[in-house]
């Protein structure tokens, strides 16, 4: 019962210091101003770990790696953490497999999450100043199931189909890292 518990909350800490240095990375691949409150709010909590690394990785183009790593450090710490807590016996080299595994997946449930915020605003109140950042993130997602999946009725349903690819992904991916975990027991 304990290791779950601890488990939950590494899970729940490391989520989200991972997914705000996912979101870091995308947001300055996608040039969206951190002058808003998403991203003051990204800086805030991710600088503590990103500037230290930026001085040794630099950018590869647009994509900001030194964010990228700082994320995968982050997933390696919670299963080396983990690891240790059931007595450090099992295979070790599963780690970095379940780290690229947890980071595959917080990058899916992130754009679960803001696919999800998007709609809810255009629906409720697309004048918000976030709604033009999450739109931004989003569109990448939505562009390429637009030129497949046409207007039904005038309702654009490619945030629908999004969404039900991205769980499907997340279903796999829980299935591969389920087999992953098998080798730490």
């Amino acid at each position: 019962m304990l290791f779950q518990i601890v488990s939950f909350l590494l899970d729940v800490v490391v989520g989200l210091l991972t997914g705000v240095c996912l979101l870091r990375m995308y947001m300055q691949a996608q040039r969206i101003p951190f002058g808003n409150p998403v991203g003051q709010l990204v800086f805030a909590l991710s600088d503590w770990i990103v500037m230290p690394l930026r001085r040794v990785i630099k950018p590869a183009g647009r994509w900001d790696m030194s964010s990228l790593i700082a994320a995968f450090l982050l997933q390696m710490l919670q299963f080396v953490l983990l690891w240790l807590l059931m007595g450090g016996q099992s295979n070790v080299l599963a780690l970095p497999w379940l780290a690229l595994c947890g980071l595959a997946r917080v990058a899916l449930s992130g754009m679960v999450g803001v696919l999800l915020i998007y709609v809810i605003l255009s629906w409720v109140q697309p004048q918000s100043p976030m709604y033009g950042v999450l739109q931004r993130l989003s569109e990448p997602m939505l562009r390429p199931i637009r030129r497949i999946v046409p207007l039904i009725g005038g309702i654009d349903l490619s945030a629908l189909v999004a969404l039900v690819l991205l769980q499907i992904a997340l279903m796999v991916l829980g299935y591969i890292q389920g087999s992953g975990l098998m080798l730490l027991a």
